[in-house]
């Protein structure tokens, strides 16, 4: 694997992961909170964390990165799973 095949893919699972972690940690809306601002939407989360969700993005996009990697470059395939067998056709 070259080390731009590598870069491309940790870049597609980081963004993957940072939009699933999005909505986590978002506890109130501005209208509960009470507090819209002007020009954006009343439904946004009052306050987000972004340092956080970055930080826990990239923990996750590792981890994910470095099992991918790991089953790269062990030999394992397809062939190898216990996965049922499509029907001979006789």
């Amino acid at each position: 694997m070259s080390i731009a095949f590598g870069l491309a893919i940790y870049f597609m699972i980081w963004w993957i992961v940072l939009f699933a972690a999005l909505p986590f940690g978002i506890r109130r809306s501005q209208v509960e909170a009470g507090d819209v601002a002007p020009g954006t939407d009343p439904g946004a989360p009052e306050r987000v964390n972004m340092v956080k969700v970055i930080v826990i993005t990239t923990v996750i996009a590792t981890t994910i990165f470095a099992g991918y990697v790991w089953l790269r470059y062990s030999g394992i395939t397809l062939d190898d799973l216990p996965l049922p067998r499509p029907p001979s056709g006789r």
